[in-house]
């Protein structure tokens, strides 16, 4: 299976938590979805279905990156909704909530937003997800969504998966056995 994160948006480069919220792809990151494009096609997905998030920024990405390919749209695929986060920056977040630490190291904290998703919510419709889809399948998604699924895929524990990286631009190949990083 190959994964991506959607490419750059206008709310990563101003550090603004999307969630389920959305904003456009910049020029860079429309850039990174042809570049993914680039890779798929060397690395023989051309006939693989393409799996997407219904959110504007991974939706953007899938097309870009699989011109002329059939996108299924799947809300398992959406990144975890942070309730009343979204939007705002980690600065502004430690503001209202000052329990949260100054600097994370994983996302995990994102699953404590007022109003959000809880982790065991994601996990459970993105192990859904992966039961539904053949395991030749180019999926577009985000970056939470991404470590989870790919962990989940690797048969990672938690704090495993929130180890992994997570960059735009980038293809991540997928197998139980473990994960191939392709970049250009």
């Amino acid at each position: 299976m190959f994964i991506l994160r959607h490419g750059e948006t206008l709310w990563n480069v101003e550090g603004r938590m999307q969630g389920g919220l959305d904003s456009p792809l910049t020029d860079r990151g429309r850039a990174q979805a042809l570049r993914q494009g680039e890779i798929l096609r060397r690395a023989g997905a051309g006939g693989f279905p393409v799996y997407s998030s219904p959110q504007g920024r991974a939706l953007e990405t899938a097309r870009l990156a699989m011109p002329g390919v059939p996108v299924i749209e799947d809300a398992r695929l959406a990144e975890v909704d942070m309730g009343a986060w979204q939007g705002l920056t980690y600065g502004e977040i430690v503001r209202l909530s000052p329990e949260m630490p100054a600097t994370p190291n994983s996302y995990l904290w994102k699953f404590a937003a007022p109003g959000g998703e809880r982790l065991e919510e994601m996990l459970v419709r993105l192990r859904d997800f992966l039961s539904d889809v053949p395991a030749e399948a180019v999926v577009v998604t985000h970056g939470v969504a991404s470590q989870l699924l790919r962990g989940c895929m690797m048969q990672l524990d938690l704090a495993a998966m929130a180890a992994l990286d997570d960059p735009q631009g980038v293809v991540h190949s997928v197998t139980a056995q473990g994960e191939v990083l392709l970049s250009s």
